[in-house]
Order: C-alpha cells, then structure tokens, then sequence
C-alpha cells in the first residue's frame, strides 16, 4: 500500500486505548508465537469483500454488518454461533426479498474481543485494579487475578477466533445457508415474536419462487448462490500488538494484509491526527471503516480519507455514522456533503447503537429500541435528501433470547431487563428486536429504490 509503512510503524505514532503490560517480554514472546501462526482469514477473501462493498458504495448493495459488541471466552458456545449467524441470515433474506438489492453480511465475530476504556485503571471500594479491556487482555471480574494484563490471552483470542471462523465457513458453504432452509432458520422464541408471522410469509413467498425455478429447471444444487453464502467476519483494530502479529505480505500481489479479519474499522476514539491505529490501517489492503460521530468536522474527516485511501480506491472505505437519534438529521448532512464534493469514493452505514446509550431509574444501562429504529429512519432521511445512497447497518445484537434493549414488538420493559442481561459491554438488540430492524430497513430501501426510479 504506502511505501514508508511497515506493520511496526504504528509505534512511532500517538496510542491511545491501548492496555499497559507489565511483563514486555512476555507479550513479545506472544508477539513472535503468533506472527508464525496461520492467518485468521486470506488477503484473497479481504479481496473479494472490497470488490463487493465497491458495488454496494455505487447504489448497487446493502451492507449488513452485526454480532457482539465484546466476544467472551466463558459464552464461546457453538450454539451462540449458530444462532447469530442464523439470525444474520434470516436479516439479510428478509432485506434481499424486500429490497430486492444484494445483500453483504459481515460479523462482528471471531476477533472483537478488544474494547476501548477511558482510563487504565478503575477504582472500586478503595480497591485500583486495571480496566476491562475485553477478553483479550484481561478478565472482567474485579480482582488483581482477572484484571491482570495477561498477553497470553492473545494466544486463547487466536484459538477461539480459528474455531469460529471454522464454524462459519462451514455453515455458510456446507448447505445451512441454502435457501431451502430458510423455514428452519427460526429460532424458537422468534416464534413468540410479533415478526414471526411476517418471516414465515417471506418464507413461504422464497419458497414459491424457488419451486418456480425448480420447475424451470433452477436448483440450488446448479446454482452456487442459492445454496450457499458469501459471509465475512470484522472488528475494530484496536489491540495493535495484536493486529501487528496477524499481519501479512501477500504472495501474489506484495501488498499487506491484517489477517485477523476481513474488514478492520477505527474507532471514534482512535480516530485523530498521528494516530497510531490510523498509521496501521492505513498500510493494509483489507477493507477498512471509520466510525463518525458528532465530534467529527468534514476537514478532518476528508484529511482522514486522504490518508486511509489517497487512490481513491472503490470498496476500500466505510463511514460508519453513530451521532444518536436526535443528532443525526443536524450532524451527518454537513459530513456527506463533504465527501460527495471531494469524490472519495464511500461505503455509508448506520451505527444505532453507540449514540443512544441510557441509565434506567435502576442504573441498568440500555438502548431503547425505539431511539435505535429513529436514528435508522434519520440516517435514511438525510441520503434522501442528499441524493447519496443509505448503504448498510452495523448492529451489536445476538441471535440469543437477551433482555438488553428496551421496546420494540416484544416490548421489553426497563423492570424486564434483569431477566436475560448477559452483555459482557454494551446491551445487544436480541433475536426478535433484529429481525423487526430488518423489516424497517427493508421499507426503508424499497422507498430509496423507488425515489431513484
């Protein structure tokens, strides 16, 4: 990519929300034991996601991009595996059928285990231990044991995230995905949801148009993309050491490549002048994405895209939008107006999660879902109105019966959210609440679609 970039350049720049290890030999140990591992995830895959996020940057797509907010080695369970990726199935059938775009699917799984903390340390009861970091780093349990900055976990983060990716594969290519499945995708406490009904009339409406194809002589099994599915995994470059060790050259084109995933994003911490995350995705060949928030100019958010993509190049940036339900309308107008007169080529998603974070009565924190769905509709209006295309979603949800969020059909209630609030971070839209999104985006597209003529 840049020819004054080497995965270690990083360090001679400002890093912020990185943990402090105590034992510098020991993470270097690691560092070298997982710079001889096999990569995560191929510079060709990384390849192939870009060439499809070009197409959904030029009107041509949709991006779905969801999973955890923080991946934990006690829930690593293939059930909650399947089941995310089921639901992100069932999301993805429900805009494609409704839309009738393509749809991308990337997870936040298999590599978020890092979360960004605004200070080292935290004190309880007289008690300073180090912050949470995520798994990765440390143990969420407040004690010296757990919260120790433990580099060895990287090498449990590499294990977990093999397995994973393992497992996705082969859902997404050993006939799980076929689309004869789709009756079988629903969970059963989506069959107690309000959705429920509306999924199983989609279900049956792809049925009939696949008996249709049948008769004319179209299978799944002749047809690749009826019986299996493209699926990519991402999260946010935040652990650096990390990142470095799972970095690259690929053999057939010489450029590098963070094999940790296929698609990396920067967060809205990380994201300022001399960053040092910013220094390393901007030597890398993977799709990359810089989460927008309301403290974001369009000057620094075009000097941003100058260095992260100087060639311009389609597919390579996503501009994840996170300002809140009330501050979308007002903040991100001035930001795609100024990206559309510069000519950069981007990918826009809507982040409704980050921006609508509350505390109930309880201190229980939330995200009310009908804050979440608000900020969708925001977001969709303002590329209505800007003549620009609404080209994804990024979600923290799970395909597991969690009390999280608040609202929606299933009309979770502030005093009902102690009954399944297992979030290792932030609260998670649960299966039923996804699916519902899903729908709303899909009106909302088939509107877009329609104002394009």
């Amino acid at each position: 990519m840049a020819n004054d970039w080497t995965p270690q350049s990083w360090k001679a720049h400002e890093a912020r929300h990185l943990p402090r290890y105590e034992d510098a030999a020991a993470l270097d140990r690691v560092e070298q034991t997982l710079s001889t591992f096999p990569p995560l995830v191929f510079a060709g895959e990384a390849r192939a996601l870009k060439a499809e996020l070009a197409k959904v940057s030029a009107g041509r797509g949709f991006l779905l991009q969801g999973g955890d907010c923080a991946e934990s080695f006690a829930e690593f369970h293939p059930d909650n595996i399947r089941d995310t990726f089921r639901v992100l199935l069932q999301m993805a059938v429900v805009m494609t059928f409704g839309s009738k775009q393509p749809v991308v699917k990337v997870g936040r799984m298999a590599g978020q285990f890092a979360k960004p903390r605004s200070a080292d340390t935290e004190t309880i009861d007289g008690v300073t231990l180090p912050s949470y970091f995520g798994d990765i780093v440390n143990g969420i349990e407040f004690s010296p044991e757990q919260r120790y900055n433990d580099p060895q976990r990287m090498l449990q983060a590499y294990s977990q995230s093999a397995a994973t990716l393992n497992l996705l594969r082969a859902f997404a290519s050993g006939g799980y995905a076929n689309l004869r499945q789709v009756h079988k995708w629903t969970l059963d406490h989506i069959g107690s949801s309000p959705w429920a009904q509306k999924f199983a009339e989609t279900a049956d409406r792809i049925g009939e148009a696949l008996d249709f194809m049948a008769a004319c002589g179209v299978e799944p099994n002749s047809v690749p993309q009826l019986q299996g599915t493209s699926f990519y995994t991402s999260h946010e470059a935040l652990l650096l050491p990390w990142e470095q060790a799972l970095t690259r050259q690929d053999s057939l084109t010489g450029d590098w490549y963070d094999c940790s995933a296929h698609m990396l994003w920067i967060g809205d911490r990380t994201r300022f002048e001399n960053s040092a995350h910013v220094e390393f995705l901007r030597g890398i060949g993977n799709p990359i994405g810089i989460k927008c928030g309301p403290s974001l100019t369009p000057d620094a958010l075009l000097a941003m895209l100058d260095r992260l993509n100087p060639t311009f190049e389609p597919g390579r940036m996503t501009l994840i939008a996170r300002f809140g339900f009330d501050k979308v309308e007002t903040g991100l107008p001035p930001l795609v107006r100024a990206v559309q007169a510069s000519g950069h080529p981007v990918l826009w998603s809507c982040d409704p999660m980050h921006g609508n974070v509350i505390k109930t009565d309880s201190g229980i924190k939330t995200r009310p879902f009908e804050r979440i769905r608000a900020e969708v509709e925001g977001f969709f209006a303002v590329h209505r109105a800007e003549g620009t295309h609404a080209g994804g979603i990024h979600l923290e949800m799970t395909g597991r019966d969690v009390t999280e969020c608040t609202g929606g059909a299933v009309d979770i209630t502030a005093e009902g959210l102690a009954e399944c609030y297992d979030t290792h971070c932030d609260p998670r839209l649960n299966a039923a609440q996804s699916i519902e999104i899903a729908f709303e985006i899909a009106e909302m597209l088939n509107k877009e679609v329609a104002e394009r003529g």
